[in-house]
């Protein structure tokens, strides 16, 4: 079989088989029988089942780093495809099947052009991006430092089910994806009957009036032009229609694109929050918990990006984002300490791909077809920036 046709058998075995989390077996065994004869320095994680594998160059030169994560999430699927996933409540729904193949494609790519290549590149297979840390785990175990110096640039991509057309790559300037934070709300109360609210200390309206005033504070506390969402997606009071609690709990995910304005919504959500609590003779335990910061490419490197795409695949394919994502990644935290930049590829499974589900959908598709043009960008990007390094200057 070709370079595509092995991605493909590939993509489809990690997606038959997808497993949570930091811990992937199944998947590090795949990922290490996929690398298996190439010339590569091969590491496994120890708080993750993380793969990095280096790739040294025929000549000396800076670092580049590549980046695919490997994490499923939990998700059953409802996608009528022939290799759909084999366990219960699990799920390659945001497309990281795709990511560890193609990153597999381009350590082949690159292996097969080692001799031209002036430095040396690592390969980051990443468990855990969905909520767990993964990079930030990778990053305490020196992936960055993984090739015995630092990496001098980092790029990684990311397939979605919508938003482009299949085929189309993506990118931006400065922020490409928001910050991430969990605000977690407890207000305690005094339970009682429903028939007699004044005997009791009744928690649920007051977190009913938080849940309202926490959205009417995004619209009256920030600027139009300073996007911050607050998504409140759990809400949990009371057993019986009859009964007050004692208690009600809430959780909220909370997007930001800027470090002042994840300040103020840290600072005064919670304020906001317990005021509430106290003005109806309450207590809240009130939690905010900073999550992944804002994903933010370099300029220099994403003008990199964009003309590396434009001369491999024709200017057709290259879309410059007029404004952020509001999703969050854990790549965020790579591009915090080395220049770099984040893509995302088209991968829509039909042909119309504004009336396809979502990532994270149970029902998301996606077409492997795209799978050897990531894995092809993945290794120009790290060849090219080799190269211009390896260039004399004027």
């Amino acid at each position: 079989m070709g370079l595509r046709e092995d991605l493909i058998e590939l993509r489809r075995e990690l997606h038959r088989h997808p497993e949570i989390g930091l811990d992937l077996p199944h998947t590090q065994r795949l990922v290490l029988e996929a690398l298996e004869g190439l010339p590569l320095e091969v590491s496994t994680g120890t708080a993750l089942s993380s793969v990095t594998a280096v790739l040294r160059g025929g000549r000396p030169g800076p670092v580049v780093l590549l980046r695919g994560d490997m994490d499923a999430l939990p998700v059953t699927e409802l996608a009528d495809v022939p290799f759909a996933s084999t366990v219960t409540g699990a799920m390659h729904a945001c497309g990281h099947d795709l990511h560890t193949a193609g990153l597999v494609g381009a350590a082949r790519l690159l292996a097969a052009r080692r001799a031209e290549l002036a430095g040396d590149v690592v390969f980051m297979f990443q468990p855990g991006e969905e909520g767990h840390n993964g990079a930030g785990l990778m990053i305490e175990e020196g992936v960055l430092s993984a090739a015995g110096r630092p990496a001098d640039a980092a790029y990684g991509l990311h397939v979605v089910a919508t938003d482009f057309p299949r085929g189309v790559f993506a990118c931006r300037p400065g922020t490409l994806m928001s910050a991430s934070a969990g605000l977690f709300v407890r207000v305690v109360g005094e339970g009682g009957h429903g028939s007699a609210p004044h005997d009791a200390r009744d928690p649920i309206p007051a977190a009913c009036e938080m849940v309202t005033a926490l959205q009417t504070m995004v619209g009256r506390r920030f600027s139009p032009f300073e996007p911050v969402v607050v998504t409140v997606g759990a809400f949990h009071a009371g057993t019986l229609r009859n009964i007050i609690p004692d208690e009600a709990v809430f959780e909220a995910t909370v997007r930001t694109f800027s470090a002042a304005a994840a300040d103020v919504i840290a600072r005064e959500s919670v304020q906001l929050c317990e005021r509430i609590a106290a003005a109806h003779g309450l207590r809240a335990e009130v939690r905010f918990e900073q999550e992944y910061p804002a994903t933010v490419n370099n300029e220099a490197e994403y003008a990199f990006v964009e003309d590396t795409v434009r001369d491999v695949f024709g200017a057709e394919r290259f879309q410059r984002m007029e404004h952020p994502d509001p999703g969050s990644e854990d790549f965020s935290r790579v591009l915090e300490r080395v220049p770099g930049a984040y893509l995302f590829l088209g991968a829509a499974a039909g042909d119309d791909h504004t009336v396809m589900p979502n990532n994270h959908s149970p029902r998301a598709r996606f077409d492997d077809s795209v799978l050897l043009d990531g894995a092809v960008l993945l290794a120009e990007l790290a060849a090219r920036r080799l190269a211009r390094a390896d260039r004399p200057q004027p």
